[in-house]
């Protein structure tokens, strides 16, 4: 098959959040694109009020057309349009209009999750024999940060534009004791737009006490821009994942994909398998599990891909990390109700979240999730948009 780059044309200032919205009533996301001239550029448009301050959001467009719309509010991705195999441009995530919707009840849509991203079980882990106690937010267990996580605090914001790039620098200095974890640490996610079409995720952290930091993002995908992901094809290089019990806390076990609904080393339609009577799809509601990245040896390299054959889009997926969180949509039941006032149906939006693997402060076999003073976390991720014919 034949992989196409994408040469396109898209102005973003028709793109673009009304600088100047009517009293009362909070500006709305456009997702539409209808503009023919080509520009690399980032904008900021206001986006919002939160208890915690304005939100702006920053659309990030190549010259290609590919634009990305993130707001300051959780570091989130709300939109992010790119063309199918025809030319045709589509929102290729799920989302919502208004910032209020994300304040009032997201599933992390498109939010950097953190401190920790993930579970952690019992919402306990003990650092140097000191035990400290996080906030449980997921039935007994610790879940993506928290309450009040990193996808539900405003982050400071700074635009960067280059050559051949656009990107938006957010960071944020999370307290000692914040959620339960201990350290003052100061994070920075950068995200940069280039003409490639590879939306980068650049994370770093300090910390002024040894914690735990396990950073990533949450963007759930669906590239037909409509109905379920189930004919989605997915390829994960992995050769093992990580089993998990009934609340989905792994067991320590690194169990190998072959023979089992989760070999997805191939290329292989979601919904292929996961309504086979396997037990850990039972604990998931389908996949909702850690893959165990090959060649995971922190150098940044191709991990999976994700395929839509009616649209043609591709997403390619890089990262430095060891691990790799497919969660199919399992918990999506109608009640978020998302961009143009739609609904978002069970297994209608996936995620693949790059990461260490869950409840690794519990877990000393995984990777360590350890940061120390003078040290500095920093991973990096990439998703590529292309089309394939």
């Amino acid at each position: 098959m034949k992989i196409l780059r994408f040469s396109l044309y898209l102005s973003a200032s028709m793109l673009l959040f009304s600088c100047q919205p009517k009293a009362n009533k909070e500006p709305e996301l456009n997702t539409e694109n209808t503009n023919t001239a080509m520009k690399l550029e980032i904008v900021k448009a206001p986006f919002g009020q939160t208890a915690d301050g304005a939100a702006d959001v920053y659309t990030l467009t190549n010259k290609n057309g590919v634009t990305v719309k993130i707001t300051n509010y959780g570091g989130t991705i709300i939109s992010i349009l790119a063309p199918d195999k025809n030319g045709t441009f589509g929102d290729v995530i799920l989302g919502y209009d208004s910032l209020s919707s994300y304040v009032a009840a997201s599933p992390y849509f498109g939010s950097i999750v953190g401190r920790y991203g993930n579970r952690i079980a019992k919402g306990k882990f003990t650092l140097d024999g000191k035990s400290y106690s996080l906030v449980k937010n997921n039935g007994a267990n610790h879940l993506h940060g928290g309450t009040k996580g990193f996808d539900k605090v405003m982050w400071n914001a700074q635009t960067m534009q280059e050559s051949d790039r656009v990107g938006l620098e957010l960071t944020y200095q999370s307290k000692d004791m914040e959620e339960g974890y201990p350290g003052n640490l100061l994070v920075k996610v950068i995200y940069t737009l280039d003409n490639n079409n590879d939306l980068k995720i650049d994370y770093t952290a300090t910390t002024d006490k040894k914690t735990v930091c396990n950073l990533t993002n949450h963007t759930y995908f669906n590239l037909a821009s409509g109905g379920t992901i189930l004919d989605h094809q997915l390829m994960i290089d992995a050769d093992a994942f990580t089993p998990v019990d009934s609340t989905l806390i792994p067991t320590g076990e690194l169990r190998p994909v072959a023979g089992t609904p989760f070999d997805f080393k191939t290329a292989t339609a979601i919904g292929a398998r996961i309504e086979q009577p396997d037990e850990q799809l039972k604990f998931g509601k389908g996949y909702d599990h850690n893959f165990v990245l090959n060649n995971s040896n922190g150098n940044l390299h191709k991990v999976a891909t994700l395929y839509e054959p009616t649209s043609g889009r591709l997403v390619e997926v890089s990262t430095t990390e060891p691990g790799l969180q497919f969660y199919s949509g399992n918990f999506l039941d109608g009640s978020n109700v998302g961009k143009r006032n739609k609904p978002y149906a069970f297994r209608t939006g996936m995620c693949l979240e790059t990461q260490h693997f869950p409840d690794s402060p519990n877990q000393p076999k995984f990777p360590s999730v350890v940061l120390e003073p003078g040290k500095t976390y920093a991973t990096q991720t990439i998703y590529r948009f292309t089309v394939q014919k």
